[in-house]
């Protein structure tokens, strides 16, 4: 590390503890040219999940708009926050587990309604209609349908 002082490269670290924030380290350095000493902050560097839209545009990952998704769903249904939450936690844990660095919102989409189906029925037909685009009541009857089959 060189120092903010003199430039020098010869500093040596003399303190190290976790940040505030739990995310990075805070080091305390000396720089033995100059004898003066300067805080440091080391956090791992994470490469950024990117979301290829229907359209092809790519895009960063972004929770809230998972999370915005399924609030509008489960909208004025008996599903608390701390559902809603666990729900978007789980979709999160899903989609960085796959070890890629891109990922369709289609397979986001499927996570979601996948979740929504265990936790609410009304919301996961609600996500479905927006996600799947239905165009007629033909095809929300069919997602209907097929949502009753398999509980029978």
């Amino acid at each position: 590390m060189r120092c903010p002082y003199c430039s020098s490269d010869n500093t040596r670290v003399i303190d190290s503890r976790p940040a505030e924030d739990n995310f990075s380290i805070r080091r305390r350095r000396h720089c033995d040219d100059c004898s003066k000493r300067f805080t440091t902050y080391e956090k791992v560097e994470s490469i950024p999940l990117i979301v290829i839209k229907k359209d092809n545009n790519r895009e960063r990952y972004e929770r809230s708009k998972v999370e915005a998704g399924i609030l509008r769903a489960c909208h004025k249904r008996p599903v608390s926050v701390e559902d809603i939450d666990r729900v978007v936690e789980e979709v999160e844990v899903k989609v960085y587990s796959r070890a890629q660095k891109e990922i369709s919102s289609a397979e986001i989409g499927e996570i979601v309604m996948n979740m929504l189906q265990e936790l609410d029925p009304v919301a996961y037909v609600r996500f479905a209609s927006v996600y799947r685009e239905f165009k007629d009541v033909n095809t929300f009857m069919d997602e209907l349908k097929k949502m009753l089959d398999q509980e029978n």
